[in-house]
């Protein structure tokens, strides 16, 4: 893929949820929420400060990521749909 965010942005690839509730019930793709799950995919370079360093970026590339519910931008790309979202919207590190 040829893309790399610039800043402080993060490329993200949702994980996808089950299709059972615990309980056995299937779920219609109609009736499921989108994950707050994911993949980091690509990284830009970090955000400056203001003496003008680079601030290094938390995530890197395969980390598993919980992220707000309505964060990012959805964009398609090689027809895979992904996420592009500020480093500050990831809720955290997942292992």
């Amino acid at each position: 893929m040829a893309f790399t965010p610039l800043h402080d942005r993060v490329l993200v690839r949702r994980v996808e949820s089950d299709e059972k509730t615990s309980g056995g019930l299937i779920i219609p793709d109609n009736a499921k929420e989108k994950p707050a799950e994911g993949e980091v995919v690509a990284v830009g370079a970090g955000a400056r400060d203001e003496d003008g360093e680079r601030i290094a970026m938390d995530v890197k590339a395969g980390d598993k990521i919980l992220f707000g519910k309505w964060s990012g931008t959805e964009i398609t790309l090689d027809g895979e749909e992904l996420l592009i979202m500020k480093e500050s919207d990831i809720l955290g590190l997942m292992s």
